[in-house]
């Protein structure tokens, strides 16, 4: 066997060592990429490299990513803005009273933030604030609580819009077209973010659904691990009022609704949703800034909806020699109305700005943003050496070659991502692991016989690389947990708590790979 033949497993083999050494991920990539290129030159391997700045700047130029920095701006500005402090507080106090009602709180808080947030860390460590003392002052077991709060904060990974999810979307597609062309099919229909995103919402939901009945159950079966909620006083908790709950619940929601729905609904594109997500973000910011004067926040969201609803309605394209008078009155109309919202945008931004908001949360966006694209670009570098040396017929040989077809190939491939979340974060397994297997796999049927459905195999994976936040030793939001929990909560306490929430991610496998409707059917019926 020549050098050439075992580059691509030495390669692959010493990528992961220098991952698990903490070496950075980035770095790490792009560099074992260049060494195993110059290997690969001098045993007379054909490279092209010449198509990394093509690939780089086709990530630049990649309109679909633009919503990654909108997203992640409109996270964290929902963070600063504390919203998930009045939710917790305010869902305690609704369902606290009731036996294992602060972890069906947290859960159903978790879920929320993940469809308006979506940032992990943050979402840990302000529930691990602001839930933990109270589920343990109030006799909670330290495994169930710790196991609740990192097991809803990481919902963010599989409800949209997540960053995840918009990753693992671009790798699908590319994917998506390969494997059909593969298959013989030269115009496969697009394969798109919003189809993830439809394809993820019911078993996101499913998965709060689990959590919440594990919950109850252990309330139901062990009361002394879940009791009820008690006062300051000892005595039962104050009530929470309507108009309290309405207050904390109507701006995430109308968030969500404004962001995925117009998704789902084929009114905006995904990235236009981020930067409505964005605006919203910075509005309900604004208005936490000033409770006092809230008429410009108000004004400013009716009148930038009231514009979105009226694009639907009237033509307010000037393409044409000749308008009509609807479509003048509707271009007025909403001219007027993006004054208005445009007013009620520079009013929240100053506010933001004299709170001392706005500079903190560009900067940790613009960190964020700068540190994922830049995995991206080493893991694209580390790709195209890897199939240059022969790394993709490799992987589709191993897969077609083992016993069970299709359901042999998943069950390897899930083992393999569950082995490497351990280890890794999800960035390095989607951008190392799925370009290499998902071309593969969806040349594989579904469990009902079917072509492999692209939403189906994403939806498989997200559940799959939510545990890697969750299992040791490199589990982040046990990081996180662990950074914010009471000296009195012992770190194995926090890992066996999690034990059973990952068990419930596993069965939710189980329950895709036998139901596959469950995300194949939503796709469907919105985009036929």
């Amino acid at each position: 066997m020549d050098l050439i033949s075992i580059l691509d497993i030495l390669m692959f083999a010493t990528a992961v060592i220098c991952l698990m050494a903490g070496f950075p991920v980035a770095f790490t990539l792009a560099g074992v990429a260049l060494v195993f290129a110059l290997l690969g030159h001098f045993s007379g391997a054909s490279l092209s490299l010449g198509a990394i700045p093509l690939r780089i700047f086709g990530i630049m130029t990649n309109e679909t990513l633009i919503a990654v920095p909108l997203f992640i701006f409109m996270g964290v500005m929902l963070e600063r803005s504390k919203v998930a402090e009045d939710l917790l507080e305010a869902m305690g106090r609704l369902f606290g009273k009731m036996p294992g009602g602060l972890g069906l709180s947290v859960s159903i808080v978790g879920a929320l933030l993940a469809a308006s947030t979506g940032i992990v860390g943050a979402t840990v460590v302000t529930m691990g604030l602001l839930s933990l003392p109270t589920m343990l002052r109030n006799g909670y077991s330290p495994r169930l609580a710790t196991g609740s709060i990192a097991a809803a904060g990481t919902l963010g990974q599989i409800i949209p819009p997540s960053i995840v999810l918009v990753f693992l979307a671009d790798q699908l597609s590319s994917a998506y077209q390969t494997a059909q062309r593969n298959l013989g099919n030269w115009s496969p229909d697009p394969f798109s973010v919003g189809d993830l995103f439809a394809a993820a919402l019911i078993p996101g939901l499913c998965l709060v659904g689990l959590y919440i009945a594990y919950q109850m159950a252990v309330a139901f079966l062990s009361p002394h691990k879940a009791p009820p909620m008690r006062g300051t006083d000892g005595g039962a908790p104050e009530k929470v009022s309507l108009k309290e709950l309405v207050s904390v619940l109507v701006p995430p929601l109308a968030l969500i609704i404004a962001v995925l729905g117009s998704i789902l609904a084929g009114v905006a594109t995904p990235t236009e949703a981020a930067a409505v997500g964005a605006v919203g973000a910075l509005l309900l910011a604004g208005f936490r800034a000033d409770v006092s004067r809230p008429l410009p926040v108000y004004a400013g969201a009716v009148c930038l909806l009231a514009a979105l609803a009226l694009s639907r309605v009237v033509d307010l394209r000037i393409t044409r020699l000749e308008i009509g008078p609807l479509e003048w009155a509707g271009i007025s109309l909403a001219a007027l109305l993006c004054l208005v919202g445009a007013w009620g945008i520079a009013v929240c931004l100053a506010r933001v700005l004299r709170s001392g908001v706005l500079a903190p949360v560009i900067q940790s966006s613009t960190q964020i943003t700068a540190m994922v694209f830049t995995i991206m670009i080493g893991a694209t570098f580390f790709s195209l050496v890897f199939r240059d040396l022969g790394g993709d017929e490799l992987v589709h040989s191993l897969l077609k070659d083992l016993p069970g077809g299709a359901l042999g190939a998943m069950l390897a491939v899930m083992l393999v991502m569950f082995v490497m979340g351990f280890f890794l974060d999800f960035l390095e397994i989607v951008f190392v692991v799925v370009p290499l297997v998902a071309p593969v796999l969806l040349q594989l049927p579904m469990p009902d016989g079917s072509s492999m459905h692209p939403a189906w195999l994403g939806v498989m994976m997200a559940v799959n690389l939510q545990t890697s936040f969750l299992t040791p030793p490199f589990g982040f939001a046990l990081f996180y947990l662990r950074g914010v929990a009471p000296a009195s909560v012992r770190s194995s306490d926090i890992y066996l708590g999690i034990i059973p929430f990952v068990l419930i991610q596993v069965l939710m496998l189980v329950i895709l790979w036998f139901v596959p409707q469950l995300a194949t059917w939503l796709p469907q019926a919105i985009y036929g």
